[in-house]
């Protein structure tokens, strides 16, 4: 269920992109103006990006193998990486295109119809990012949610740009329009300096979130019935999977038997309330607590 959603969402951001990139090329070339050129070459990045998000969703649904034991989870970041290095480099291009702008002094044309279109590509733009931001977070993917992110800074570029070039027409100050055009770059230069951040924190092994955490101590002490302690206890995100181990302290006449329905038991709540959980446990006797873990109730 899970995989063929997400392929089915990056095949979405895709065909978001290119309707987007045409409508906002289209009121691009209607008007000539360089900050409407900067949306557009922002939404030239949502389109690789897409393309890339497609293939790492299907390289990081591929199960583990004799070279990658531990599954292909972490290849969702490299997604996120690429799209923020792509950020970067589009906003080196809408300097450019600025300065020279701002030099030659270029005039730019502005009618309703070009307006509506930008509007309307803004609009789209912002429904899709919702709808990316809401699944990545409920199937805990790094890729969607460095898509979902990436789209918002998108709309808020969208939003000043429009404002801003009705005004630049309005007072007939035309170096508003390069000078937007600016601020549309740094704009999503921060929005690609936190994709690369958030990314790489994820290839450190980050732990999860602090409520995720929080959960996975709570069900610990719940469901380990029977145990003394739990300790030790080490949480790491990779992408889709969250990887668990820790110590279980137990009686010391307690049979391997009795010792591993407890496991078992641990093991079923939380990968019912932790999708993707990868959980070990070591057993220990009871001269091995530390008297400092988790207290089973």
């Amino acid at each position: 269920m899970g995989m063929s959603r997400l392929t089915l969402l990056a095949f979405g951001s895709l065909l978001i992109a290119l309707i987007v990139l045409g409508l906002k090329a289209l009121a691009y070339l209607w008007t000539g103006s360089i900050a409407l050129y900067s949306d557009a070459l922002e939404t030239v990045i949502n389109v690789v990006a897409a393309l890339m998000l497609l293939a790492t969703i299907h390289w990081s649904s591929k199960p583990a193998d004799e070279g990658h034991p531990y599954g292909h989870h972490k290849a969702e970041y490299f997604s996120a990486v690429f799209e923020g290095v792509l950020i970067v480099l589009a906003a080196i291009s809408i300097f450019y295109e600025a300065y020279h702008s701002y030099f030659a002094k270029s005039s730019f044309e502005l009618g309703p119809e070009a307006l509506a279109v930008s509007g309307l590509a803004g609009i789209i733009n912002a429904g899709w990012c919702w709808v990316l931001l809401r699944e990545g977070r409920r199937h805990r993917s790094p890729a969607l949610i460095a898509d979902g992110r990436h789209l918002l800074a998108d709309v808020i570029s969208s939003i000043g740009v429009i404002a801003g070039i009705i005004v630049a027409k309005l007072t007939g100050i035309a170096v508003l329009d390069p000078l937007l055009a600016v601020l549309v770059a740094l704009n999503i230069l921060w929005s690609g300096w936190v994709l690369i951040r958030d990314s790489v924190s994820g290839l450190m092994d980050a732990a999860p979130s602090a409520d995720v955490v929080a959960r996975i101590k709570t069900i610990i002490a719940e469901q380990g019935e029977g145990a003394l302690e739990a300790h030790e206890l080490r949480m790491r995100q990779a992408g889709r999977a969250t990887f668990i181990d820790f110590h279980l302290v137990v009686p010391g006449d307690f049979t391997v038997s009795r010792a591993h329905e407890i496991c078992d038991r641990i093991e079923r709540r939380i990968e019912a309330e932790i999708e993707g959980s990868v959980i070990t446990i070591h057993i220990e006797p009871e001269d091995e607590a530390q008297q400092t873990g988790l207290v089973v109730l």
